[in-house]
């Protein structure tokens, strides 16, 4: 019997279990690279996906369950739409000081069902990025609940099903980010999270 899990905006069901955690974040950003330099091949994987939807819920192969998301495919149809518009450009650089950041706020709500960018112990985005170095230009923040696939994980922020303003999606191609650091960990409520601290330039 399929099992119907339902989300708001990024709240996803975990669907698979094949990678380790530093697997995943090294996963993450290969994969936010990829959305950047490459963004019309994005596109295509983009189209992919939009065949295992039916109706507003999405089906893995291989998984007997379903992702119920808020808007189906068209919230994918308008990622493609911007993929295919998108300029390439600069891939990323890997910050260990902005990893640092991201995995006090996955720390932080690892053992609880928090979710939000403002961690209990940890403090909000830019206190924590503030607190491991001095950041240039611009700072951001995206976060993936449930999936721990790097794909799915970067898929989901592109498409940013329900999240009106798209702003997850106009982080990963802000052309004023070059910095990046990446953390994943458990997370109890949806299985696993991603944090994501994006920043123009970055000095310890």
């Amino acid at each position: 019997m399929i099992k119907t899990i339902f989300i708001m905006i990024l709240l996803l069901l975990q669907v698979t279990a094949t990678f380790a955690e530093s697997s995943l974040e090294k996963g993450v950003l290969n994969e936010l690279n990829l959305a950047r330099t490459k963004p019309a091949a994005y596109a295509g994987l983009l189209r992919e996906q939009r065949k295992l939807y039916k109706g507003r819920s999405i089906f893995f192969p291989g998984h007997n369950v379903s992702i119920s998301t808020v808007e189906g495919v068209s919230a994918v149809d308008e990622a493609i739409r911007f993929l295919d518009r998108q300029k390439p450009l600069s891939p990323f650089q890997f910050s260990e000081g902005l990893a640092e950041a991201a995995a006090e706020l996955a720390d932080d709500q690892g053992d609880s069902s928090a979710t939000g960018h403002t961690g209990r112990k940890s403090g909000s985005m830019r206190q924590r990025i503030e607190s491991h170095g001095e950041w240039r230009a611009e700072i951001g923040e995206n976060i993936s609940y449930g999936f721990n696939d790097p794909r799915q994980v970067v898929i989901q922020l592109i498409v940013d099903d329900g999240v009106r303003n798209r702003g997850h999606r106009i982080n990963i191609f802000n052309p004023a980010f070059h910095r990046v650091g990446v953390a994943c960990g458990p997370h109890a409520g949806y299985g696993s999270m991603c944090v994501m601290d994006f920043v123009g330039g970055f000095s310890r």
